[in-house]
């Protein structure tokens, strides 16, 4: 007969029973402290693998906006939030003093994601746009749990074949993105839990943010001294956005 203790004590709903009140807080407690700590460890784990391959990363988005070209976003479910999320940080910088730089979130068209899903299917709406939207020497970054995402690999295809530098942010094992003679970089965080993958993410793409602002200026050859204005807006316009 299986033990049913482990289950009794997380769920002694399903048991007709209720959980002591002392017992359960402590073990919220605990779950919190080890959550914290796995994510920790994840992230540890993975800066310290790839730390090159993030700077290498950020000096080729660095080199599509000096040649003017621009980064696309693209990703499924909460990835798709994560596309969105590094679209505006390059768009809207809220580090006072960094330039605009030009970002297209492709998740942001529900017209053009429900129009192409309906009449050619969900597998094209990213391959859709980046025919419309992509062109030669632009980037573009997409963002997949599994890395085993079909829409996100056919439009790295496509975006191969037109000259994009292609990058993807996956979990797990890779998945397919990990293979794919389409993905240019692939940084992939080892965890079979979405949540840490997921926060790895954010902490990838807010550094390699980061790190081509850092390039870009020093291109400029004024680091020391960032412009005062980013795209349009001075300083005081920035920081009082911040604070509000």
């Amino acid at each position: 007969m299986a033990d049913n203790s482990a289950s009794n004590f997380l769920y002694p709903f399903l048991h007709g029973e209720r959980q002591d009140a002392a017992q359960l807080d402590d073990a919220l407690l605990e779950s919190v402290k080890q959550k914290a700590r796995d994510s920790i460890n994840v992230k540890e784990k993975f800066f310290a693998e790839n730390a090159d391959k993030i700077v290498k990363i950020a000096r080729a988005i660095a080199n599509v906006y000096e040649a003017d070209g621009r980064l696309l976003t693209m990703g499924n479910g909460g990835s798709s939030c994560d596309a969105a999320h590094i679209a505006v940080e390059f768009l809207h910088p809220v580090t006072a003093g960094r330039p605009a730089l030009t970002a297209i979130n492709l998740v942001c068209d529900t017209a053009m994601m429900t129009a192409v899903g309906n009449d050619v299917g969900f597998a094209h709406i990213f391959t859709r746009q980046i025919i419309a939207q992509g062109r030669k020497g632009d980037a573009v970054i997409g963002i997949s749990t599994s890395g085993n995402s079909e829409n996100l690999l056919n439009a790295f295809a496509k975006a191969k074949e037109i000259g994009l530098t292609t990058i993807g942010l996956a979990g797990g094992n890779g998945g397919q993105m990990k293979t794919s003679s389409s993905v240019d970089f692939c940084l992939i965080v080892p965890s079979d839990s979405i949540h840490r993958v997921q926060e790895c993410h954010v902490a990838i793409y807010h550094i390699l943010w980061d790190l081509v602002h850092t390039l870009l200026a020093d291109k400029r050859g004024n680091l020391s001294e960032p412009p005062a204005v980013a795209g349009g807006l001075n300083d005081d316009v920035i920081q009082t956005d911040i604070n509000t």
